[in-house]
């Protein structure tokens, strides 16, 4: 395997709102951020990669209007999920994996407030036959599964108050989350349920944001950065569509996928200083806690998604937040962790470090 980092991390704030800014206006000054701090111009990136949703932005090839802050001309090598940008990631750190090339940028916006309705939207994510027809309200199906964990004993609605304080409390230093006054428990066990047993405070908010990671492979790296973020694991696996036949209090393509980037990494998940999760919803934390074996303290010191979900970047910043943390000495090893889909159906998992492999 071909040694692949992170070497720069770079974000916009986490909006409510941005429907006059275009994806242009808003990924430029992150791009440019992202190549500034290694000392790059986009002429030295050998691969761009990209995230984003068509049906959130209600129009088809909606990335291509991204490329205006990429610079496609000369053209470039360039390419596409539409997903979480997260997924972008594995394809840039594959690409490099098959020597095509050192140096790639990948990058996640997220403009989740374009869509009018997203209880229109996200059914689309279910099986076309029997579920999408019903037309769940977004929340709904998060709403068993988090019912599912109280009923098993695995967490409780004051835990999932108490995991919401905590992660509006660190989000409070970083400057790109949104900012919220709910870090009462008591008061927030008084708000009215939005889907029983979630309130809305339970919800990740959804934003605007871009989100840009640059990955550079073996001697590059180091020349870019003098601790780059190693990429020592990577897997991604996926659950059936149809959650009726699934344990709604596991999460199987997590625990698999983190058990094949640890085959990878040479060390689990249990043994990383800090682990950034995807969690849309708080009751996303205790699951995927117990599933990875992992130490809740030691859970998005960023604030994570609960602090701001800017949707297919939301998944990239994880990985970016972790791999800051380590570029910054404030962490050895590093866990980053994305999903997409309903109730946790897709999960990847990222594993990082800091120490030079022997």
């Amino acid at each position: 395997m071909r040694e692949v980092a992170v070497v720069s991390f770079a974000q916009s704030p986490c909006q409510a709102a941005n429907r006059h800014d275009d994806m242009a206006d808003i990924l430029l000054p992150v791009i440019k951020q992202a190549l500034g701090a290694v000392g790059l111009d986009r002429d030295d990136i050998d691969f761009f990669v990209s995230g984003s949703h068509d049906f959130f932005e209600g129009r088809t090839f909606s990335y291509i209007e991204s490329l205006d802050a990429v610079g496609a001309w000369p053209p470039i090598s360039e390419s596409h999920v539409e997903m979480d940008a997260a997924w972008a990631f594995a394809e840039a750190w594959s690409w490099l994996q098959l020597g095509e090339g050192d140096i790639a940028l990948v990058y996640g916006i997220g403009r989740g407030s374009l869509a009018a309705d997203l209880d229109q939207v996200l059914p689309t994510q279910l099986d076309p036959y029997l579920l999408a027809p019903l037309r769940p309200h977004r929340d709904a199906l998060a709403g068993l599964q988090a019912a599912a964990l109280i009923d098993a004993g695995l967490t409780s609605e004051r835990h999932l108050a108490e995991i919401v304080v905590r992660c509006l409390a660190a989000a409070v230093d970083n400057p790109y989350a949104q900012k919220s006054g709910q870090l009462d428990v008591e008061e927030m066990l008084r708000a009215p349920y939005i889907s029983t047993p979630l309130r809305e405070h339970d919800v990740a908010p959804v934003g605007d944001a871009a989100a840009v990671v640059v990955l550079a492979a073996g001697d590059a790296a180091r020349g870019l950065s003098d601790r780059p973020a190693w990429v020592r694991g990577l897997d991604h696996r996926i659950d059936t569509h149809y959650p009726g036949v699934r344990d709604l209090t596991r999460s199987d393509s997590a625990l698999l996928a983190a058990a094949r980037a640890a085959e990878q990494a040479g060390f689990a998940a249990s043994e990383v200083d800090i682990a950034e999760l995807h969690t849309e919803y708080s009751y996303a934390e205790p699951l995927l806690v117990k599933a990875l074996g992992l130490r809740a303290s030691a859970v998005n010191p960023s604030g994570g998604p609960l602090a701001g979900r800017p949707v297919t970047a939301t998944g990239l910043i994880r990985i970016g937040e972790a791999a800051r943390r380590i570029i910054d000495g404030a962490a050895q090893r590093a866990l980053a962790h994305a999903t997409n889909g309903q109730v946790l159906q897709h999960n990847l998992v990222c594993l990082l470090s800091g120490e030079a492999r022997a």
